[in-house]
């Protein structure tokens, strides 16, 4: 096994390209996770084997071209992660039981596709629907049901590593 294949796997969720190419938020608090989200990405990423699948290449695509054309460059060369018949079961599960609405059925998609591919890491800043911890005890009973393993589902800012980090 090579040292790339030893590294964890992350799902590279759509508001991660969508927080690195977006213009400088006047929200302190967007402003923070733009700029975490860069600081991972420029100091951290090269520690992880990332993935995505077309749910993100759909969703990145959609508003301004310009933009849609910054957030696909970030996700060049991604390896994507294919959108089965297991994957849109299990994100029907997880739509059928109300944890997730039908209107963020993309979503339950994202956790879905990364579950069933034993991803390790689902990062994202989507803290409504999928990296929520009054919702994630629910989910990872439905998705442990169903038979795969839910990723530990993160914000950038928690995939920094530990202390041996804090030099760098």
């Amino acid at each position: 096994m090579t040292a790339m294949q030893d590294r964890p796997r992350v799902y590279i969720e759509t508001t991660i390209p969508s927080f690195l190419v977006a213009r400088p938020s006047n929200n302190l608090i967007v402003a923070g996770k733009q700029q975490t989200t860069r600081q991972w990405w420029d100091a951290r990423r090269g520690q992880y084997r990332l993935c995505t699948s077309q749910y993100v290449l759909d969703e990145v695509c959609a508003g301004d071209a310009a933009a849609a054309r910054q957030r696909m460059k970030v996700l060049e060369n991604m390896p994507l992660l294919e959108i089965d018949d297991p994957v849109v079961n299990l994100a029907r599960l997880l739509l059928d039981t109300n944890l997730i609405p039908l209107k963020s059925a993309t979503d339950a998609g994202h956790i879905a596709v990364a579950a069933r591919h034993n991803i390790d890491f689902l990062v994202t800043w989507n803290c409504t629907h999928i990296a929520n911890a009054e919702l994630l005890r629910k989910i990872n009973y439905l998705v442990a049901e169903a038979g795969y393993i839910l990723p530990t589902v993160c914000t950038p800012d928690e995939l920094f590593g530990g202390e041996e980090n804090d030099a760098e």
